[in-house]
Parts: C-alpha cells; sequence; structure tokens
C-alpha cells in the first residue's frame, strides 16, 4: 500500500462560488432567440439544467449586443475576483483557518489573461500578508486544477504545518463568441461561470476528515494536441474555444492507461477505489470515461449531477463534485479515492487520495 513516514498533505476545507445569475439552458435558447433546431438539440440534451452565467448587456433595441474583447477581459477580472474571494472564504471557514494563516496561493485559470494575475489580485483584495507565497496557473484549462493542486501539495509538503490554498477562477462567460455556428454552440451549451477552493495542510495534526494527497500521475496524448483549444479568431476579433467532437473517445481510450500509470507500484487495485471524483467535461465525456474505466453511474453521481447544476465550470469542475462528496459523509477511513481531470494538450490528469 502507500505508505510515507513524513505527514501526508491533507485536503482540510474546499468551498465554491457562482454567479448570482443563472440560467436554464432553454433561457438562453430564448434570450438569444436561437431557432435553428441543430443548435437546439444540443442545448436540450446536454445533460445540463442550469448554468452560472454573466450574459452580455442589453442594447438599445432590447438585444443582447456582442462584447469587445476588452469588455470579456474586464468581465473575467471583475467576475472572477469575486467569485474567488467568495470561494477561498468559504473555503476558510471549512477549514476553521482564517486570511491570515494562508502561506501560499496558487490561482487557476483560463478565460483571461491578466498581469498581474489572480494570485496578487486576490491577495489584495482579501488582504492576505504580503509575504505570502503564490502561483499563477494560466491556460491550461479544464484540466489545470490537478495541474495546481500537484504544486500546492508539493509546497505543503515541504512546509509543513503552513496552510495552503488552491483556487480555481472560471468566468466562462468571458470566453464566449456568439456566431451562431455549431463550433461556437458547442460550447456555449456547455461551460459556466464557478470559483471553487481548497485547504491544504501536511502536519500531523490534520484534522483526519480530510483525505490524504498520496500521488499524482499526468499523461498528455500529442496528437491530440489540437482537439481542445482556446485561440484567435480573427472573424470576431477575440478569442474562442475549440472542442473536437472526437474529444470524449480520445479521453476515454487513454483513461485506463493513465489510471494503470497512478496506480503503478502501489499494490492499489481499480477494485479498490471506493470514490471517483471525474472532471464534469460534459455528457459524452463521462459516459466515455465511464465505460472504459468500468464504472457504475453511481460512481460518478456527483459528477453528473455538478454537471446538471452548474455546467463544465472547468479546472473547479472537480472541487465542486468533491465537495458534494464531503456533505455526503460516507467516507470511511483508509478509503482510497481517484480525482480525475482532462483538458487541452490533449491531456488527463489524475490523483490518489486516501482517507
Amino acid at each position: 500500500m502507500v505508505s510515507n513516514n513524513n505527514p501526508s498533505p491533507r485536503m482540510t476545507g474546499v468551498g465554491t462560488a457562482v454567479p448570482p445569475t443563472t440560467y436554464t439552458q432553454q433561457e438562453i435558447l430564448d434570450e438569444f432567440d436561437i431557432t435553428d433546431p441543430r443548435v437546439r438539440s444540443v442545448f436540450l440534451n446536454s445533460a445540463i439544467d442550469r448554468r452560472g452565467l454573466s450574459l452580455p448587456p442589453v442594447d438599445a433595441n432590447g438585444e443582447r449586443r456582442m462584447e469587445t474583447q476588452g469588455e470579456l477581459l474586464r468581465k473575467h477580472t471583475a467576475n472572477g475576483l469575486a467569485m474567488g474571494r467568495e470561494a477561498v472564504e468559504a473555503c476558510l471557514r471549512d477549514a476553521n483557518a482564517t486570511l491570515a494563516d494562508v502561506r501560499y496561493l496558487c490561482c487557476v485559470t483560463s478565460t483571461g489573461f491578466l498581469t498581474p494575475g489572480f494570485s496578487a489580485l486576490l491577495i489584495k483584495e482579501l488582504g492576505i500578508d504580503r509575504h505570502c507565497s503564490r502561483l499563477d496557473v494560466v491556460g491550461m484549462g479544464c484540466n489545470a486544477g490537478l495541474n495546481g493542486l500537484t504544486a500546492v501539495a508539493g509546497w505543503a509538503a515541504a512546509h509543513p504545518g503552513e496552510l495552503a490554498i488552491m483556487v480555481c477562477v472560471e468566468a466562462c462567460s468571458a470566453a464566449y463568441v456568439f456566431d451562431g455556428t455549431m463550433r461556437s454552440s458547442v460550447v456555449n451549451s456547455l461551460f459556466g461561470d464557478g470559483a471553487a477552493a481548497i485547504a491544504v495542510l501536511a502536519a500531523d495534526a490534520a484534522p483526519s476528515a480530510g483525505p490524504a494527497l498520496l500521488r499524482f500521475s499526468s499523461r498528455i496524448i500529442p496528437e491530440a494536441v489540437g482537439a481542445m483549444r482556446y485561440d484567435w479568431d480573427d472573424d470576431h476579433g477575440k478569442f474562442s474555444f475549440y472542442l473536437d467532437p472526437e474529444v470524449p473517445y480520445v479521453v476515454g481510450a487513454n483513461a485506463e492507461i493513465s489510471l494503470d500509470r497512478l496506480l503503478r507500484g502501489t499494490g492499489v487495485q481499480r477494485s479498490d477505489i471506493s470514490h471517483w471524483i471525474v472532471h464534469s467535461g460534459g455528457k459524452k465525456v463521462i459516459d466515455s470515461v465511464r465505460v472504459n474505466l468500468g464504472l457504475t453511474r453511481h460512481d460518478l453521481r456527483h459528477t453528473t449531477r455538478v454537471l446538471r447544476d452548474h455546467g463544465n465550470v472547468s479546472s473547479g469542475s472537480f472541487l465542486f463534485s468533491y465537495e458534494r462528496l464531503r456533505a455526503e459523509a460516507c467516507t470511511q477511513p483508509d478509503d482510497l479515492g481517484v480525482f480525475m481531470t482532462m483538458g487541452p494538450g490533449s491531456t488527463i490528469e489524475m490523483a490518489l487520495v486516501g482517507w
């Protein structure tokens, strides 16, 4: 089994936040007067009921107008800061900690580019100690939450007793292009705004309720490097996101290899895993992972319910699911779990956790 003489980094608290405005898929179709049956089918068969979004402002005719890239960046900044602050504060309450305890802050985002990044802005906004170490993980996409958590766990292990926070801030409304094409419609039907924070501490006295981060693994699929990408759209003068229709099958085909890599040398078998937290990447992605790993719908209940209630909130999705697992209070001492995220590259990230 997995063992370590030093205290393992533990997840001692979690918190999430969404914007104040939410919409059903039907409401979004109505807001933009979308009548194309193909586009409507994409929205209404997405397994998503409602998402938090900040829609474009209304013009003099009462119609939603196109936002400039500058307006979208300002939306990313303002909405991201508001959600990030709320998620961090909720996380600290859950961890029974305060802002004064924070020694390391990692901010993850892919819905805009800022210099200085969210880490500096949140330290100023929240009044965190100005000597706090920090990291910004920008542009890695939906998988980036586990990339960031790898760095946070490493820092926590090297600084026993000192609290580290990671917050994933995704204002996906700031990354939308409304042009009526199937390319943009698939993206627009899927993503929602949200932020999620996790507290990590390595200490002998760490609360036993928080699982230990035992090990991480990564797998990149270079031949699918263009399958998920966020690039410049010359026609609209702004960035836009692209999802290849083959993404679910690429991810599914590589899921088992990634899991084998994670468990190699640990003595842990797939049947030993009691809890599965998988990124809510979309209905087809979830189904592909479930089939290829031999999981049940119950195994992925949190993943599918987060997709239903929030859509794909990118890098923070898995923490929304983990928060629901925590609330269910179904874990037992010595239980093992797997976290899995996937995104551009194409990449699959995994973590083995233990209670």
